[in-house]
C-alpha cells in the first residue's frame, strides 16, 4: 500500500494560512464592540488612491505580510486593471486601534472612480460617507476630477483630510500643489471649517503618510508607515451622525445581484437598526410603498463579506429581499417612516445611438446579435449606472444612450463587446438645453500638459474647437494649459492631441455648465477611403492605396461595399477597391519578383474609434473586431442621402 504524505505541500500551506488568517481578521471586526467611522478616497485618475488602499489593507492586517498581494487589489474588474482607472466604487473595511487605545474602530473606505465619466458612481457614494481623504499628486497637483468629486464632497458638508501623495517622485513640489489645493477650497467655496483642513506629506507606494515634509527624509519617521494617517482620520472623521433608537431608514446607494441571492442593495444605515426576518418597505421613486421580508445582510471584512444577523445605524452594509429597488430609494422600517431625500445627479450630457449589427459579416464573431438581447443588457445596465439613461427610438434596431461623457460609453461597449455582443455605436452628440427662448450647450473644463515645442499646434487646435485658454504655468520643459471648451470641441481632441504631440500630451476634463451654443465647429478635417468591394483585403491592392492614405487593414482581412479601410489627406472621401487581385499572364514584366512592403495599419482603440468617426459613419464592434464603416453602405444611395441633407 503507498504512503500518503500527510503534509500538504506549499501552495496549500499558503491557502490554508489565507483562510485562517481571513476567519481570525473577520471574527476581530465582528465580534468586538466598536465604533464606526465611514470615508471615501477622492482624486483624480492616477494620483495613487487605489495604491494608498493598498497599503491601508496591508498595515491594518487584512493581508499576511508575507502573504502574496495584486497590486491595485480593489481594481478587480478587469478593465480598470488594463485602463489603470478605477470604474466602479467598491467597499472594504478595516481594523483600526484609537490613539490612546480602547476599543477598535471599524474603518469603512470606499474607493471612488477619478474620471469624470463615472461621475455618477461619486455622487452617490458620498451620501453613505461621513468624511473623505483626498489624494493629490505633489506634481501636477489638483487636476480636473479632483475639482469636479471635492466640489460633490464639500456640497455634501464632508471635512476632507488632504494627503499630498507622492513626494519622492522626480520634480515633486508639495508646497506648490497644497497651494493650489487651498486655492481649489477657496474658488470652491468651502466653509472655514473645511478650510482648515488636516495635511500629510507621503507616498502611497512606499507606504508613509507623515505630518511635515521634512519628516519624508527621516527613514526612522517613514518606518512609522500609515499610523499618523489613521490617527488623523479617528481624529478629524465623525462618526455616523445616525440615530441608534430611531425608525430603520437605509439609502440605496448601489446595486449587485447574486445568483442564489438575487438583487443585493448596499448603502448606509441612516437610523434604527433590524435583524433578518423583519418585514420592511421599500419606498420607490413615484412614492410607492413595496412590502418584503429581510432575507440577509452583507457587511464587509477586509475585501470579502460576510453574512450577519443583525445591523445597526450608522454601517454600510448589503440588504437582500427586494426583487425591484433601484438606486437612491429607501428601506424603512413601517409604511408610515418617512423615505430619505432622493439623491440628485448631474444629467447627462452626450448623446449616442447603439443598436443591432446590421452589416455584412455580423454574426460571425458575436452570440448575442439581437436588439431584444441590447436593449435587455442596457436596461440591465441602467439599473446599476444611475448616470446613464436609454430610450427606444423609432427604428426598432437601434437605441439612444445618455451619458457623460464618450469613455462612460466606451466601458459600456467594451463590457458587451468580451460578453459576447455585436453592437453598432455612432459618434457622441452633445445634449442641447432650451432656457429662455437661448440654445445652450455644455462647456468643461480642460487641462493640458505637453512639451514647450507643441505649445504652438495645441493653442491652434484649442482655438478652432472654440475654446479659451484661461491660464498657462511653465515647469521646466513643460507646460499646463487650463481651458475652457465646449463639449462638442472635445469630441476628437485627444486623438488630435496624441497625433500632435506624438503620444507624449496628457489631458482631463471634466464638466462646467451650461452656455450660449459657440458656433459651427469643424471636426473631421480629413476623408476615408471607402471600400466598393465586397471580398478580402490583399497585399497588391493595399499597396496602391497606402499611396493615398493612411490604411486601417491588413492583407487578409474580410472586407465588404461601405466599410472604411483608410484615412485620406483630401476632405471628402474616396471609393477604393482593396481587394483587387494581380491579373495572371503569360508575359513576364521587370517588377515581377518585387517584393510588396505594407506600411503598419492604424489599430485603434474603442475609444479613440468612437471619437474618431464622423456623424455619417459607425463603429462596429465584435467579440473581435472593431471596424469602422459608412452608415448608409451603398455609394449611390449614400450620395442621394447626403443631397438630401
Amino acid at each position: 500500500m503507498p504512503l500518503v504524505n500527510p503534509f500538504p505541500d506549499q501552495e496549500t500551506f499558503s491557502v490554508i494560512l489565507d483562510t485562517l488568517h481571513a476567519l481570525w481578521y473577520a471574527s476581530a471586526l465582528f465580534f468586538m464592540p466598536i465604533s464606526i467611522r465611514n470615508i471615501a478616497i477622492i482624486a483624480h485618475v492616477d494620483h495613487g488612491k487605489t495604491t494608498l488602499v493598498d497599503q491601508i489593507l496591508r498595515q491594518t492586517g487584512v493581508f499576511r505580510s508575507n502573504q502574496a498581494m495584486v497590486d491595485c487589489v480593489m481594481d478587480s474588474m478587469d478593465l480598470e486593471r488594463e485602463k489603470g482607472i478605477t470604474i466602479k466604487a467598491k467597499n472594504a473595511s478595516v481594523n483600526l486601534t484609537p490613539p490612546g487605545g480602547g476599543d477598535p474602530i471599524l474603518l469603512n473606505i470606499v474607493d471612488t472612480p477619478g474620471h469624470a465619466d463615472f461621475g455618477g458612481e461619486v455622487e452617490r457614494i458620498i451620501r453613505m460617507v461621513d468624511g473623505a481623504l483626498l489624494v493629490v499628486d505633489a506634481y501636477e497637483g489638483p487636476q480636473a476630477q479632483t475639482k469636479f468629486v471635492l466640489k460633490k464632497a464639500l456640497a455634501q458638508g464632508l471635512r476632507p483630510i488632504v494627503l499630498i501623495n507622492k513626494v519622492d517622485r522626480e520634480h515633486a513640489d508639495p508646497h506648490h500643489a497644497l497651494d493650489q489645493v487651498f486655492d481649489l477650497f477657496v474658488s470652491l467655496h468651502a466653509t472655514d471649517a473645511q478650510l482648515d483642513f488636516p495635511v500629510l506629506y507621503g507616498s502611497g507606494r512606499a507606504g508613509f503618510m507623515l505630518p511635515h515634509l521634512e519628516d519624508c527624509a527621516d527613514e526612522s519617521k517613514r518606518k512609522t508607515g500609515l499610523q499618523t494617517l489613521f490617527e488623523t482620520i479617528v481624529r478629524h472623521v465623525p462618526p455616523p451622525q445616525a440615530d441608534e433608537n430611531g425608525p430603520f431608514q437605509f439609502l440605496v446607494c448601489n446595486l449587485g445581484y447574486d445568483d442564489h441571492l438575487g438583487r443585493i442593495a448596499y448603502g448606509k444605515i441612516m437610523s434604527g437598526h433590524a435583524r433578518v426576518g423583519e418585514t420592511t418597505y421599500a419606498v420607490h421613486t413615484d412614492g410607492n410603498r413595496e412590502p418584503a421580508k429581510l432575507t440577509m445582510f452583507i457587511s464587509f471584512a477586509g475585501l470579502a463579506q460576510k453574512r450577519i444577523e443583525e445591523i445597526h445605524a450608522g454601517n454600510i452594509v448589503g440588504i437582500t429581499g427586494f426583487e425591484e429597488i433601484a438606486i437612491g430609494e429607501s428601506i424603512v422600517a413601517t409604511p408610515e417612516t418617512p423615505a430619505l431625500p432622493f439623491v440628485e445627479i448631474d444629467p447627462p450630457t452626450i448623446t449616442m445611438t447603439m443598436g443591432v449589427n446590421d452589416g455584412p459579416l455580423s454574426g460571425r464573431e458575436g452570440k448575442l446579435v439581437t436588439a431584444r438581447n441590447i436593449r435587455d443588457r442596457l436596461i440591465r445596465e441602467t439599473r446599476t449606472n444611475v448616470s446613464l439613461s436609454v430610450e427606444d427610438t423609432d427604428s426598432g434596431n437601434l437605441f439612444t444612450v445618455k451619458a457623460r461623457g464618450e469613455m462612460q460609453i466606451a466601458i459600456l461597449v467594451e463590457q458587451m463587446r468580451r460578453e459576447g455582443f455585436e453592437v453598432i455605436v455612432s459618434r457622441p452628440e452633445v445634449i442641447y438645453r432650451k432656457e429662455g427662448g437661448q440654445t445652450l450647450e455644455p462647456f468643461e473644463e480642460l487641462f493640458v500638459e505637453i512639451s514647450n515645442e507643441k505649445l504652438g499646434p495645441i493653442l491652434e487646435n484649442i482655438s478652432r474647437r472654440k475654446g479659451h485658454v484661461l491660464n498657462m504655468e511653465h515647469h521646466g520643459n513643460q507646460v499646463t494649459l487650463h481651458a475652457d471648451m465646449p463639449t462638442r470641441g472635445l469630441i476628437g481632441f485627444e486623438t488630435d492631441l496624441v497625433n500632435q504631440t506624438s503620444g507624449t500630451g496628457i489631458m482631463s476634463h471634466a464638466f462646467r455648465e451650461y452656455r450660449p451654443v459657440a458656433g459651427e465647429i469643424l471636426s473631421r478635417l480629413t476623408g476615408m477611403l471607402v471600400s466598393m468591394e465586397n471580398g478580402i483585403a490583399t497585399s497588391y491592392a493595399l499597396d496602391m492605396l497606402q499611396e493615398r492614405g493612411r490604411l486601417f487593414v491588413e492583407p487578409g482581412d474580410p472586407i465588404y461595399v461601405g466599410m472604411i479601410v483608410g484615412e485620406c489627406p483630401r476632405a471628402e472621401d474616396l471609393n477604393v477597391n482593396p481587394c483587387k487581385t494581380k491579373h495572371l499572364t503569360n508575359m513576364r514584366s521587370v517588377g515581377d519578383g518585387k517584393g510588396i512592403m505594407l506600411e503598419p495599419p492604424l489599430k485603434m482603440s474603442l475609444e479613440r474609434a468612437i471619437e474618431y468617426i464622423a456623424a455619417d459613419e459607425y463603429v462596429e464592434t465584435t467579440p473581435q473586431s472593431i471596424r469602422l464603416r459608412k452608415r448608409v453602405l451603398n455609394a449611390v444611395q449614400r450620395k442621394r442621402a447626403a443631397i438630401k441633407g
